[in-house]
């Protein structure tokens, strides 16, 4: 499986960006997916998860109701719309493919990674 990030950049506190993760290789459907961000200096953290069929997400405390996880099954895409950003939310992004198909927030259930796209947001 690949998984190929795209759409970071650098965005003024309060604006917003949306990062897309195209898959290849595996049913794109048969798994959830994930966004995890590393900042500089900072463990990896978990960001937002979304069930295979779409139906169940979950959004870590700190970017619940500015950040939002979607997935277009037929397109093999998953998305996240990042608004409201703030300069704690400069990091690298990675999406993740799991291999099961709930949505999930632990890392050792994903078993595919992409390369990452740099998010800077200045003040």
């Amino acid at each position: 499986v690949q998984l190929q990030a795209s759409g970071g950049g650098l965005v003024q506190a309060g604006g917003s960006l949306r990062l897309s993760c195209a898959a290849s290789g595996r049913t794109f459907s048969s798994g959830a997916m994930g966004w995890f961000r590393r900042a500089p200096g900072k463990e990896r953290e978990f960001v937002a998860t979304i069930s295979r069929s779409g139906s169940t997400t979950y959004y870590a405390d700190s970017v619940k109701g500015r950040f939002t996880i979607s997935r277009d099954n037929a397109g093999n895409t998953v998305y996240l719309q990042m608004n409201s950003l703030k300069p704690e939310d400069t990091a690298v992004y990675y999406c993740a493919a799991a291999n099961v198909g709930i949505a999930t927030m632990i890392p050792r259930q994903y078993d595919y990674w992409g390369q990452g796209t740099l998010v800077t947001v200045s003040s």
